[in-house]
């Protein structure tokens, strides 16, 4: 039940890409299979025409994308590091091909709204959806400031990177001359007995 839930958005944004299809339909007959502990196991087979369906139960996996649960949210704001981060086994060219196809798919979100509601009107609602999203991340990016600055410089809570990085200098010059002292300590017992 869960790839056909996941297959149809897929397929979507494969018909709506021709050189992602393209890319994938020498790859036909080759399972990939995606492992998100301890949520999700999906198996998927690429088919002649580039799309994907459900892996038949019996079909070995060419490749295995294995993430952590944490990957998830980042992958879906094209977090570029997020894909260094997933675990591949495998037939690595295969492999590649997916990792390379799923960084470059876009869903034309303006597109699919404008079957619906039209044009003008999709336009309209991404761009208000980009705008909102602008606003969102600055104003969580200018708390988070206010609220750092805050809790270093006038309820100092936390320590400020700067005092951080004397601290860590100051314990490791202690360290240094710990080792020095006794060094000297020892060739002071080895001369006096």
């Amino acid at each position: 039940m869960l790839a056909s839930v996941t297959i149809a958005p897929l397929n979507h944004l494969l018909r709506g890409e021709s050189w992602a299809r393209k890319r994938l339909q020498p790859c036909a007959g080759k399972t990939a299979r995606f492992r998100v502990p301890p949520f999700l196991d999906l198996a998927l087979t690429v088919q002649a025409s580039g799309e994907l369906s459900p892996a038949p139960t019996e079909a070995p996996n060419d490749a295995v994308f294995t993430l952590d649960p944490g990957l998830l949210p980042r992958l879906l704001a094209c977090d570029e590091d997020a894909y260094r981060e997933i675990r591949v086994s495998g037939d690595s060219a295969f492999a590649e091909e997916i990792l390379d196809i799923g960084k470059n798919l876009r869903w034309d979100v303006e597109q699919d709204l404008s079957a619906a509601i039209g044009d003008i009107l999709a336009h309209r609602v991404v761009r208000t959806g980009e705008s909102l999203m602008r606003w969102h991340t600055g104003t969580i990016r200018n708390v988070s400031q206010t609220l750092l600055e805050y809790l270093t410089e006038e309820q100092p809570l936390l320590a400020r990177p700067t005092d951080m990085h004397d601290f860590i200098n100051e314990a490791n010059a202690l360290r240094d001359k710990v080792a020095n002292l006794e060094i000297r300590v020892k060739a002071l017992t080895n001369q006096l007995l």
